[in-house]
């Protein structure tokens, strides 16, 4: 009873917002996991890729994901758990053809690789072709939202929603507005984070949003700290863990980000700003990068993981 109050009042927030199709480009981590929540939550989704096989891959493990939740949420109830797979997944069709796609959306939320000429290049090819009502937003972490829309018409309609991975499991949504985002784009936007159960704050369109912003320095400042041998990594790390009640150590965290993500960050805001001590690259970072170590993912960074 409590899970259909839910949809209900979900359903009834998608009416008041005019959302009710939501169109998500790019199927990596971030895309699936925010179809995964738009669809748990109602709404009717469709996952672009840009082949069939990255697409069946994302679709795979949106499944493995909701699985998993089914699992918690209905635990010994078999029947429930495929029911719960099987109506969130329904809600959620797959395509390759985003020009037909976006012609009936409400909402397109964009989640590609962080560089802005190809950015620049998707909005510009759909513009034209969505509703006029329909709104655009991104989900990246350190572009200026302002600068993406500037290829478009509907700079009104136009924000950022930021998501955090994984998506099902963090709470945060940053909602970007720029000096051209209407209150009404604005209030949908935040309707819809909302109703997928995110707690969403606002921010103005400024680099890295709040999150990023105080974070990627944090981060360039731990690896500052270790390149003037002022503490070891392991010492950092454990300070900020017992000192400052962190779940993770600044350089855990920098392994677990990706040092190539974190540099990137760094070097794109540098050149934007080349006046902010705080975004200057590190050799150190730059280093490691330079040989492929990325951290986690590539099994080495300030750690080691391999086995």
């Amino acid at each position: 009873m409590a899970s259909a109050i839910r949809m209900f009042a979900r359903n009834m927030s998608s009416t008041a917002n005019g959302i009710k199709h939501v169109t998500v480009i790019g199927g990596g981590l971030m895309g699936s996991g925010i179809a995964q929540v738009a669809a748990t939550s109602g709404y009717n989704v469709t996952l672009v890729e840009v082949n069939s096989g990255l697409l069946e891959n994302a679709q795979k493990n949106i499944k493995k994901s909701l699985e998993r939740v089914a699992k918690k949420q209905f635990k010994d109830n078999d029947a429930g758990q495929k029911k719960f797979v099987d109506e969130v997944s329904q809600r959620i069709i797959g395509s390759v053809d985003v020009k037909s796609t976006i012609k009936s959306t409400d909402l397109v939320i964009e989640a590609i690789i962080e560089n802005i000429k190809i950015k620049h290049e998707l909005f510009s090819s759909i513009d034209s072709l969505a509703p006029a009502h329909t709104i655009f937003a991104s989900n990246t972490s350190s572009l200026s939202i302002a600068e993406i829309a500037s290829v478009t018409q509907r700079k009104d309609r136009f924000g950022g929603l930021h998501f955090f991975n994984p998506v099902p499991v963090m709470k945060l949504l940053e909602i970007i507005r720029t000096a051209d985002t209407s209150e009404q784009t604005y209030n949908a936007m935040k309707s819809f984070g909302e109703s997928i159960g995110k707690a969403c704050i606002t921010c103005k369109d400024t680099p890295g949003f709040v999150v990023n912003r105080l974070l990627v320095p944090y981060m360039a400042e731990a690896v500052r700290l270790l390149e003037r041998g002022d503490a070891s990594a392991r010492d950092i790390d454990t300070a900020m863990k017992l000192g400052a009640g962190y779940p993770m150590g600044p350089l855990e965290l920098a392994d677990y980000v990706g040092l190539d993500t974190t540099h990137h960050i760094l070097k794109g805001w540098n050149e934007k700003f080349p006046d902010e001590p705080l975004f200057k690259v590190n050799p150190m970072l730059e280093k490691l990068v330079s040989e492929g170590k990325y951290g986690v993912k590539s099994g080495e960074g300030f750690y080691s993981y391999k086995k």
